[in-house]
């Protein structure tokens, strides 16, 4: 009975700080202060481990070159600039050295799949899931490492798993009972507040630290708001600071509860897979919600896929073909605290949301953009390339012409012929890029 009370009063000073300090807190969407100290003496630790790091490595294998995100040093200057020195002469054997270069470096390493993996870090936060190229330093920095482990997995893993059910359960039942109430301002009010509450109580699950950027620009009603895509959790980001209605795929399990629950109380727009598959339904529902102005404004990642915090890929023309006004927003993840990367093909969802929560924490920078339209005799495809730019631009993203599809699929045909098409304007001297002219 002593063992079985204690444990009780346990529990019940564990529930009464978490409630008190943090869940109230974040529900109203007001800080304490403990998280700002947290980031603090996290700060100064991988300072501190950072300089530690660079007084044991050899200077030759400088911190730069680990993480220069590459296998291989190659040549950033374009084909055409090399090409250009073999042009006016005739053809000789050595020539082919510089294509059969272009190609190993394409086949050892492209700038299309390494997208789909993590990005490599300039120095190692503590987490041992970075530390790739890992040699003994110290037996200090080796302490503040276990130490580390323990502060992750015995603390702050138990806080964060507790935070996420009670976000996630208020999040369920706060919509389910929201959506009995007949349509009415009051119930889109409630709705709302459901939704900013709960999700901002799963941010701190994260140990969010979010800083939003131009306030002033935040998407309307009636308006698309188009985001890059790195991880499942841009939904949480940008619903801390407002409600949106989610364009998605239907699911099961859990997601399909919580799916269920949440269109009760908002117009969020559920597909099933075969009704994806039909641009001209899926184009006619969204065109109806854009129509009412007063409901919340669709979120959409055009990119289709989750891409790893370095660079913005083909954006599908899809959301920009049923009119409205798109609101960009660019988010870029700070990697030294957390990987917020989802790698889907090697990551379950349950694997990557318990790598998330043994990490520092999630800190993220989001950039809200004026609104842009399309403008006259612009396509789709235009329009989709502008705000693309515009969010590489704005996220210090790369901007990268290719289909995040890739990550699954091979690559069409026609898009090889095409390629081939300029690849052998380059090599005759006929393509668009003007040397002369520089």
């Amino acid at each position: 009975m002593e063992g079985a009370e204690l444990a009780g009063k346990i529990l019940s000073t564990w529930l009464t700080l978490v409630l008190g300090l943090i869940l109230l807190p974040s529900a109203f969407g007001v800080s304490l202060g403990i998280s700002e100290i947290y980031m603090k003496i996290l700060v100064k630790t991988l300072e501190w481990a950072t300089i530690r790091i660079e007084k044991g490595v050899p200077k030759k294998s400088g911190l730069k070159n680990a993480a220069s995100g590459g296998i291989i040093q190659r040549d950033e200057s374009p084909m055409e600039k090399g090409l250009s020195g073999l042009r006016g002469r005739d053809f000789e054997l050595s020539d082919v050295f510089y294509f059969s270069k272009k190609g190993l470096e394409a086949i050892v390493e492209d700038e299309v799949t390494q997208r789909f993996s993590s990005e490599e870090l300039v120095s190692w936060n503590l987490l041992t899931r970075t530390n790739i190229n890992f040699q003994y330093i110290s037996l200090r920095l080796t302490l503040v490492w276990v130490l580390g482990v323990i502060i992750r997995y015995c603390v702050l893993l138990p806080l964060r798993i507790t935070l996420a059910f009670i976000g996630i359960s208020l999040l369920v039942l706060g919509t389910t009972l929201v959506g009995q109430l007949p349509d009415s301002s009051l119930k889109n009010w409630l709705s709302e507040m459901v939704h900013l509450t709960c999700c901002r109580i799963c941010v701190r699950a994260l140990s969010g630290t979010i800083h939003y950027h131009n306030k002033q620009y935040r998407p309307q009603k009636g308006g698309i708001c188009v985001a890059n895509h790195t991880s499942p959790i841009d939904v949480l980001i940008l619903t801390t600071d407002g409600c949106y209605a989610m364009v998605g795929q239907v699911h099961g399990g859990l997601m399909g509860i919580i799916q269920r629950a949440m269109v009760k109380a908002c117009p969020h727009i559920w597909f099933e897979r075969s009704e994806i598959k039909d641009r001209l339904l899926v184009t006619k529902r969204l065109q109806e919600h854009i129509a009412d102005k007063k409901k919340l404004p669709i979120l959409i990642f055009p990119e289709g896929t989750c891409i790893n915090n370095t660079s913005v890929m083909m954006f599908k023309k899809g959301s920009f073909e049923i009119g409205g006004t798109i609101h960009p927003v660019a988010i870029k993840y700070n990697p030294q605290f957390g990987d917020a990367f989802w790698n889907s093909s090697k990551y379950s969802m349950v694997n990557y949301l318990l790598r998330m929560m043994t990490s520092w924490a999630i800190v993220c920078d989001v950039w809200y953009m004026p609104p842009m339209t399309r403008e006259e005799g612009e396509d789709a495809v235009q329009f989709a390339n502008r705000v693309k730019s515009a969010i590489a631009v704005q996220g210090g993203l790369t901007e990268l012409p290719w289909d995040g599809g890739l990550k699954r699929a091979k690559v069409k045909d026609t898009f090889k012929e095409e390629q081939q098409k300029n690849y052998s304007k380059m090599i005759v001297g006929n393509g668009s890029f003007n040397l002369e002219s520089d």
